[in-house]
């Protein structure tokens, strides 16, 4: 099996899909962060491609850098300066070739995530 990445970001004060949410990949090596790509979520919080396909998919440090705050301030929550969740980084590992699926539950004042399936 080939390995590949996934995202979907659920807003769970609104209890929908977070749409419009940009979210960038980036490749980890020691102190080096090499920009990947960048997406954005579609009408069911998941990107319309894989966000890192099987010909591009290869073990190491990855994160996902999901942009809360715009995201947020396109919502009917209040604006605050600064925001509370602006930017939230996710650093993981991908330790063999298979599917990885890193899910964001996302509210203005808290976040989760788990390696899903």
């Amino acid at each position: 099996m080939s390995g590949y990445l996934t995202t979907h970001v659920l807003d769970t004060a609104r209890g929908r899909p977070a749409e419009g949410m940009k979210i960038e990949l980036f490749r980890i090596e020691g102190d080096r962060r090499t920009h990947l790509k960048t997406l954005t979520t579609n009408s069911d919080g998941r990107t319309d491609e894989r966000i890192l396909p099987a010909d591009r998919f290869a073990t190491g440090i990855y994160e996902l850098v999901f942009h809360a705050g715009a995201y947020l301030d396109g919502t009917n929550v209040p604006r605050e300066n600064p925001r509370f969740l602006d930017v939230i980084p996710l650093r993981f590992g991908m330790s063999e070739a298979t599917h990885y699926h890193v899910p964001l539950l996302l509210s203005p004042y808290s976040y989760a995530t788990y390696r899903g399936s």
